[in-house]
């Protein structure tokens, strides 16, 4: 039996029908698509290790290899590309410059290994765990402190050259505004290009590493470091992007089971310990954590092409791509007010993101322990608070995260208790004012 069959004539989809995972077009389409999904990750996977001083070329081999190892592990059902997660900037950024790259990246294999668990327990006892620790008010908050937190970097970057960021700045915005569908789609890709052609001109651009890089090469290979003494403290700094990637991978399955089959759902499990093998693999030689990618999903619900096939051509693209270190090269030589400007609406819209949670699951704001549990979270993200004893240091996002949790969490069972002792005889407090779940 075809690991696909092949949809219809193999050139056009019928209107009100999708292409599914365990289809295909005919090749020269499907390889022609499996290259576009290639240039819609393309901006946003390089620009993570272009910030975090990550090889270019390692990160982007082990996007193609985590790919095609997601493919395997989900037996082939459930069509994703693994890019770049932005989730680890914040923690990368912050170890490698306290700690060094080996202990970014013995933080990456520790998010990648507890993924994975979180992904085993997922298959077996189903997602319902997963919701209960982390409703939408601690979620949000979560992704939210992540985005807000790099602010200051985004400042670092953008006042080396403020007019060369502003108009990357920008052009973002105005790639977004004007184009609908693809092109808006990768208006980060756009803005980054504009702004490295006004840096060119201005000459803020340094071209020797590019001369000098050779076309075809290996990547760079690094390995982490867990014997540093400052990488636990690393470590702790990490173990929240494990809760951005859940939430991540679990909106791509459901995404693809809304517009395909139902049955999907029941992949999570195996997504979950997918991305985890991979984010555990690209971290022990030198790769960037990864994720489902967006844009990745956009252009699936664009050409209502949800072939695997085409994330097999995808990521063999990618992994060919990576064995090239010049391209690696142009890439490291983008400017440092080009990524300022960029970073500043990305971090902007990762915090964003966590805002659009609370929106779309309609989290309800007059009630005390969810006002607490968004409102601290946030303060303690965006200042960057840490505490540090006997060498050991948690920072902004570490601690926002774990206040969220327990806000929430406590907050409710005090109102929970409290509401048993109103029924044994005494007035009960008015719900907001409690702060209980809706449900109770």
């Amino acid at each position: 039996m075809p690991l696909w069959t092949v949809h219809g004539d193999g050139r056009t989809v019928a209107p009100g029908r999708v292409v599914a995972p365990g289809e295909r077009l005919s090749w020269p389409a499907t390889i022609a698509m499996g290259v576009q999904h290639v240039v819609a990750m393309f901006g946003a996977t390089f620009l993570v290790p272009t910030i975090t001083g990550f090889p270019v070329s390692t990160t982007l081999l082990f996007s193609g290899l985590g790919t095609l190892l997601f493919l395997l592990i989900t037996k082939n059902r459930l069509p994703s590309y693994l890019g770049s997660s932005f989730a680890f900037i914040a923690p990368v950024t912050a170890a490698t410059a306290s700690a060094g790259m080996g202990s970014a990246l013995a933080g990456i294999v520790a998010v990648g290994v507890l993924l994975a668990a979180v992904g085993l327990v997922v298959q077996f006892a189903g997602l319902g765990w997963v919701d209960k620790l982390m409703p939408p008010v601690v979620a949000g908050a979560i992704v939210a402190l992540i985005g807000f937190n790099l602010a200051p970097v985004a400042w670092g970057s953008y006042q080396s050259a403020p007019l060369t960021a502003t108009v990357t700045l920008a052009a973002v915005i105005l790639f977004a505004v004007l184009f609908r569908g693809f092109l808006g789609r990768i208006s980060i890709f756009l803005g980054v290009i504009v702004g490295y052609g006004f840096a060119a001109i201005t000459g803020e651009l340094d071209f020797s590493a590019v001369g000098d890089a050779a076309w075809f090469g290996a990547p760079e290979f690094h390995f982490p470091d867990f014997a540093s003494a400052g990488t636990w403290s690393a470590i702790a700094m990490f173990l929240p992007v494990v809760l951005v990637l859940v939430a991540e991978n679990v909106g791509h399955v459901r995404g693809v089971a809304t517009m395909t089959d139902a049955s999907v759902n029941e992949h999570t499990g195996r997504a979950l310990i997918a991305d985890g093998a991979a984010t555990t693999l690209a971290g022990l030689a030198g790769g960037s954590g990864t994720t489902t990618y967006g844009e990745n999903i956009g252009v699936m619900a664009a050409t209502r092409v949800y072939s695997t096939a085409v994330y097999w051509i995808a990521g063999l693209v990618a992994i060919l791509l990576a064995f090239s270190p010049k391209i690696g090269a142009v890439f490291n030589s983008i400017p440092a007010g080009v990524l300022g400007g960029v970073t500043t609406a990305l971090y902007g819209l990762i915090g964003i993101i966590g805002i659009k949670i609370w929106v779309d699951n309609r989290v309800d704001f007059s009630r005390p322990v969810n006002q607490y549990t968004a409102a601290v979270a946030l303060v303690i993200g965006i200042a960057g608070f840490t505490m540090q004893w006997d060498g050991f240091e948690l920072g902004g996002i570490v601690l926002g995260t774990v206040a969220a949790l327990v806000i929430y969490h406590v907050g409710n069972l005090i109102a929970r208790a409290r509401r048993t002792g109103a029924d044994d005889g005494g007035p009960i407090p008015p719900v907001g004012q409690l702060g209980g779940d809706p449900q109770d």
